[in-house]
């Protein structure tokens, strides 16, 4: 059964920084085996989290690209997405857009702003995943 999983963006570090939720979570997907497509809300989101996955630190490599680039989005780990590139769904989707993810997938992971008056949006996906059969959860960040 197809999952999803709602991230609240709740602790002061990710209110101050919610892409490095993003960046996170894609780390545990990379550790865990799992092929990875963020979906950004814009070619500047996805230039920034580009940016942050090279940015976290040292001991830490994440095969990522952003999709559309010369080199083979195939072999990336974690591919991300700006909306004006089209590319197939991978198992795990993080998904920062605003719309709910259609298609065919095994987990999508939704991050939820700390601003109460951004989350409306978002528990309409949850509706939404929910009338789709989707196993729902949901995180405190």
């Amino acid at each position: 059964m197809a999952r999803a999983d709602f991230y609240l963006v709740t602790t002061p570090r990710f209110r101050s920084e919610p892409l490095r939720l993003v960046c996170e979570l894609a780390r545990k997907a990379f550790d865990a085996g799992l092929p990875t497509l963020v979906l950004a809300r814009s070619q500047a989101q996805a230039e920034a989290l580009d940016d942050m996955l090279w940015e976290m630190g040292d001991e830490v490599y994440i095969p990522h690209q952003i999709a559309g680039s010369e080199e083979d989005e195939e072999e990336a780990e974690v591919l991300i997405a700006a909306p004006e590139t089209d590319v197939p769904l991978r198992p795990l989707v993080i998904n920062l857009r605003d719309a709910a993810v259609d298609g065919a997938f095994d987990r999508v992971l939704e991050v939820v702003p700390a601003d109460e008056s951004a989350r409306a949006p978002l528990r309409e996906r949850w509706k939404q995943y929910q009338a789709r059969g989707l196993e729902l959860k949901k995180h405190d960040m």
